[in-house]
């Protein structure tokens, strides 16, 4: 049976629908922005991490000039080193059905004879490339899909001056290549840009490269120092034209991932941030106002002999349950969010699978975060109602304490008209909810700044890169170095 107190609420929370709903909509934004972070958060590093582990992707990177295939033991000794590759990686161009311009690929070799110890592939589509094949390839997922080719059909590629046709036989997928962008580039170009895997033999045949290779991938032992491997590798092949072993962190594809995880976390933490102080302050005002109106109410309660913990625990209910509405819009609408995004991910970054996974302690956390703003806001309302005395609640209000304002009290009230001395001195009285106010303001100003961030940022920096930096119109980079005598030619 629902009690006095209860019918109350119900009555008191029908009477500021307007209000209630407005709130709960701040706590839903909040929670459902905090759920959505945390869930695409969850899900990226998640995915990374199985993708990564499954498919052995290195933790050590270099790239000579030429070296021979007897350096593969040498390395192999490194102590800290667990497992050596060695492949050929090549750029060339690409002529590709459709496409009035070159498309640039990046040829990598595959092992003859055996799966690659590191950074394996997860084939979508199609089939390995069979042994010693020259003319068949394996080609990233964004690439074919971006230029509408499918496994069969044929491309155009410039292998060491010479065109050379390929047959795509199979869809590939690397950890090496999660975030595919050519050098140089600001953002990703499936259409021209392509990770193209062939045999060993054949590459190394096309670019007179037999017996040996031109790029390492290592992997390291458990307890491996990172740095003294790096400092090693250098050290053994500088002669072989090393320009610099680096780390995994370095790394382009996993750089910008990991940028862009960062980018989520800091996300996942302004903007529910934002929305939940702005919650609690609407609440503050809201039970203020709601208790001032109510004083005769409440002294009335307390002579009927309800206790000052159920005055404030009822006026507590209120605000919980504005709160519980709030929760679970947002976590609807955050899971609903986040499993938009997700697909939206997957555009950019190429897994095969993306694990969606909406956390209950997610959930949690966020009601709970929720629910601390809220209760944080509306707790010294609720206490000055509490405190009041039933003999004082059931008299008005007594008016506020006059006294100059500052501006009065150094003696240029005078240069303010009468209407702002009014409004001058309604603030200093209330300095606390004053502030609260000014706080308000600001971040509802921030939630504002939060959402064209991005649009202006991207703006700027496409200022800055192309029209401030980059100011030529048309650009040229060649596989070979060259001699400058072509620039006359």
């Amino acid at each position: 049976m629902i009690s006095s107190l209860d019918r109350k609420l119900l009555r008191d929370m029908s009477l500021m629908k307007g209000q209630v709903i407005a709130i709960a909509i701040v706590i839903s934004a909040g929670v459902a922005t905090f759920v959505n972070s945390r869930t695409i958060l969850y899900s990226l590093e998640v995915t990374r991490s199985s993708f990564y582990d499954r498919y052995r992707f290195a933790e050590v990177f270099a790239t000579v000039k030429r070296a021979p295939d007897s350096m593969t033991e040498r390395l192999q000794e490194i102590p800290g080193v667990a497992q050596v590759e060695t492949r050929i990686v090549e750029v060339v161009n690409l002529d590709v059905p459709g496409l009035d311009e070159p498309a640039v690929g990046k040829l990598i070799s595959l092992p003859s004879t055996r799966p690659p110890l590191l950074n394996q592939l997860y084939l979508r589509r199609g089939h390995l490339l069979e042994p010693r094949r020259d003319d068949e390839v394996l080609a990233s997922e964004a690439f074919m899909e971006a230029n509408g080719l499918v496994v069969g059909d044929t491309i155009v590629a410039i292998i060491n001056g010479r065109r050379k046709e390929l047959r795509l036989v199979g869809v590939a997928f690397s950890p090496e290549y999660v975030f595919q962008i050519k050098p140089g580039d600001m953002l990703p170009d499936p259409k021209h840009f392509g990770i193209l895997w062939m045999d060993h033999e054949a590459l190394s045949t096309a670019y007179d490269m037999d017996g040996a290779f031109n790029d390492i991938a290592v992997s390291l032992s458990r307890g491996a120092s990172e740095e003294e491997v790096i400092h090693r590798l250098d050290t053994l092949m500088e002669p072989y034209g090393c320009l610099g072993a680096f780390a995994r962190k370095d790394q382009l594809s996993h750089l910008l991932l990991e940028s862009d995880i960062q980018g989520l976390r800091t996300v996942g933490l302004i903007a529910p941030t934002i929305f939940l102080c702005v919650a609690a302050f609407l609440l503050n005002v809201v039970l203020t106002r709601l208790t001032s109106l109510q004083r005769e109410q409440i002294a009335a309660l307390k002579a009927f002999g309800y206790s000052n913990f159920q005055i404030a625990w009822h006026y507590m209910k209120f605000v919980l349950l504005i709160t519980m509405v709030g929760g679970v819009i947002g976590t609807i609408g955050g899971a609903w969010l986040a499993n938009d995004f997700t697909k939206m991910f997957l555009r950019v970054y190429q897994y095969p699978e993306l694990i969606f996974r909406v956390r209950p302690n997610v959930v949690a956390k966020a009601v709970l975060v929720a629910g601390g703003a809220a209760v944080v806001g509306a707790l010294g309302a609720i206490v000055l109602a509490v405190r009041l005395p039933p003999a004082e609640a059931m008299r008005p209000e007594p008016p506020a304490r006059y006294r100059p304002t500052i501006l009065e009290r150094i003696g240029l009230g005078r240069l303010v008209p009468n209407v702002a001395r009014m409004v001058l001195r309604q603030l200093e009285r209330h300095p606390v909810k004053t502030s609260f106010s000014v706080l308000a303001i600001a971040m509802s100003v921030a939630i504002v700044v939060v959402g064209n961030f991005i649009r202006n940022s991207v703006d700027q920096v496409i200022q800055t890169q192309f029209y401030d930096v980059q100011r030529f119109d048309l650009s040229l980079a060649t596989v070979e170095p060259i001699s400058t005598d072509a620039l006359h030619e």
